[in-house]
């Protein structure tokens, strides 16, 4: 990328900021320091511990973030959920101790207000459908704490939904993953298609009558991974309104770390450690396997090249960002942390990519999809009260 570009994109970052679908950041607060937000301000450098702190937010253009409020997919029931209240308590702590940097986000309005004041917009997503335990009144208590989507499933399978990276189990959506579905429909949150398996993408497309997004997942033309997205599905997205969130984890954009991973993984179990696990114990076993076998490394270009190829699938009107910090050991070259987007936006400048484009990618659809939410809960719920069905009713399962 040259300066000038770099110098352009930072420009139009100032217009559009970047909407980022996806964040790890409580769950690294939880591992690393217990939700001591002390022992990690992130007013300032934390570049030693996280790939986010509000100065490289700043830095990388960011003006809205969704938090994700994951927990790990091995909880369940009341564990699930009490936990994942616990992460969006750290949420409500920490946009409670930088009230200038960050502002609380339910509506694609309060986005549009955070970015005039200068602020970075705060949502939450929860990441997993283990973290309502097969209740439609706990998915409505998470939309009224802020919760505004929930990925379906995480890396495991779940009683109503099949995830990417688990044998399949139901063959998608069940007939209570449906009404799932539509009760997020009913109540305005947002349903994230990251994670599923393609036969859960494909049944949540033909159930939602709201745009669906892809928090975090990029193509699986360019990368065959199962955590991406098929072209298939990709092509269904300007029927539904969605959004597809590109992400940077090198080993679902990267065609060789995804083969390295698989060994890298195998090492980390061996080892007694969970393969997801960012813990400096953990990290000491990641950096050894690391030196007698080098990683595969992604580089923006990388990313842009998913960028490219969805764009050529869908159209910019359904593409957005979703980079996963604090969600994943390794980055690419030149998205270390939160403050690399501008190189992302200068070498999508450098390709080609309009100006107009560009807002459409990093702040204008991703707003778009949340007030379109917004829309289809208000007919909704002209139609219907909230659903009180249960999963033993619906699926025949005794829960």
């Amino acid at each position: 990328m040259t300066s000038a570009s770099l110098e352009a994109a930072r420009e139009l970052l100032r217009e559009f900021p970047v909407v980022d679908g996806h964040n790890d950041l409580p769950w690294a607060l939880r591992q690393q320091v217990r939700y001591d937000l002390d022992a990690r301000d992130i007013a300032g450098d934390q570049g030693a511990h996280l790939h986010t702190d509000i100065p490289r937010l700043r830095e990388g253009g960011v003006g809205a973030q969704f938090w994700s409020v994951y927990v790990r997919s091995d909880y369940a029931g009341d564990k699930a959920v009490s936990a994942t209240l616990e992460q969006i308590d750290c949420v409500r702590q920490l946009l409670a101790r930088h009230p200038r940097d960050l502002r609380p986000a339910l509506t694609a309005a309060d986005m549009e207000a955070a970015r005039s004041e200068g602020r970075i917009a705060s949502l939450m997503g929860a990441e997993g459908g283990h973290s309502i335990a097969n209740s439609l009144a706990t998915l409505r208590a998470l939309y009224a704490l802020g919760v505004r989507y929930m990925t379906l499933t995480h890396n495991d399978n779940i009683a109503w939904a099949d995830s990417a990276t688990d044998a399949p189990k139901v063959g998608g959506l069940s007939a209570f993953g449906r009404e799932v579905v539509r009760e997020m429909n009913r109540e305005g949150m947002l349903v994230d298609l990251s994670h599923v398996a393609a036969t859960t993408m494909r049944d949540a497309l033909d159930t939602s009558t709201a745009p669906v997004i892809f928090s975090h997942s990029s193509s699986r033309a360019v990368c065959d991974h199962p955590r991406n997205i098929p072209d298939d599905v990709l092509e269904r997205l300007p029927g539904n309104g969605g959004v597809a969130m590109v992400t940077f984890v090198p080993k679902f954009v990267l065609q060789a770390a995804v083969d390295w991973t698989v060994a890298a993984d195998e090492n980390m179990r061996a080892h007694g450690f969970h393969h997801l696990d960012t813990t400096a114990e953990a990290m000491k076993v990641h950096r050894a396997f690391e030196e007698t076998h080098p990683r595969p490394i992604a580089t923006v270009s990388t990313v842009a090249d998913h960028l490219d190829h969805m764009r050529e699938v869908v159209g910019v009107d359904h593409l957005g960002i979703g980079g996963d910090y604090d969600g994943t050991a390794f980055t690419p070259d030149g998205l270390s942390d939160v403050s690399g987007y501008p190189n992302l936006i200068a070498e999508l400048l450098d390709r080609g990519w309009s100006r107009p484009d560009l807002a459409k990618l990093t702040w204008r659809n991703a707003v778009r999809v949340l007030g379109a939410a917004e829309d289809v809960a208000r007919d909704l719920q002209t139609t219907r009260g909230p659903s009180n069905a249960a999963i033993e009713e619906l699926d025949g399962l005794d829960n």
